[in-house]
Parts: C-alpha cells; structure tokens; sequence
C-alpha cells in the first residue's frame, strides 16, 4: 500500500498493547485516592471507571512503545476523542521529548472495554531517527 498524495510513508517506531483488570483497577483507585491526580490530566479525572482504565491503558502502551522510558510522567500522556469519536493520543514534557529522539511524529490508538477488561493498542510512527525540523 501507498502513501497517499504529498505524504511520504512512515515507518513504525513502536508498539504497545496493554489491558487493565477494570475491577482491579477501580480497588487501586479506592486505596489511593490521589492516584487519580497523578495519572490523569484535569478533564480525564471526572470520566467513567471504564474510559479511566482505558485510558491507563492507552498510556501504558505508550509507554511500551517508547521502550518504557524511566521518569514517564503520567500527566505527560493525555487522551481525548476527535469530532468522530475516535481516541487522539497527545504528548507533552517527558512523553515528548522521549517521542521525539526517537523520531515519533505520529500516533495512532484504539482503545476497548467490555466484560470487565480495558485495552488499547498504540502504534508510535514516524522517521525512526531524530526529527531534524
């Protein structure tokens, strides 16, 4: 397959998958109440328990696909939805700066839950090197 018109094909740089026990999650949230703070950006914090283990999940494949860089702040990694509802990964900070010596210049995720289980999946493209802009 092609890369469509004035767009060259990017390489992938990494991938990640990660799945979250939504009950197991919920206790971990219960027993440390700033823990919601400190995995999620303002506008996450308020979501359903489901789109919050999801979106744990999101940024634990991030991570995986940026090879588990130590000093990840959670808050780094944030998701929102596009006007068709699809799930839009943005970085900030140490998540970026990480994305970018790797040569991440776009992302790409999906994200599920059902029967008490969250997962996401994350494809990190891009050149594969340091971005040279």
């Amino acid at each position: 397959m092609s890369a469509p018109a004035g767009r060259l094909a990017g390489m992938i740089v990494g991938t990640g998958v990660d799945i979250v026990d939504v009950e197991r999650f919920k206790r971990q949230l219960e027993r440390t109440p700033r823990l919601r703070e400190r995995l999620f950006v303002e506008h996450e914090r308020g979501l359903s328990l489901n789109s919050l283990a999801a979106r744990f999940a999101v940024k634990e494949a991030a991570a995986k696909a940026l090879l588990a860089p130590p000093g990840m702040i959670w808050q780094d990694c944030w998701i929102t939805n596009d006007e068709h509802g699809a799930p839009r990964l943005h970085t900030t900070g140490t998540v970026a700066e990480v994305a970018e010596r790797r040569g991440v210049e776009s992302w790409h995720v999906t994200i599920s839950h059902d029967g008490g289980m969250a997962v996401a999946f994350v494809v990190a493209e891009g050149s594969g090197g340091p971005r040279s802009d």
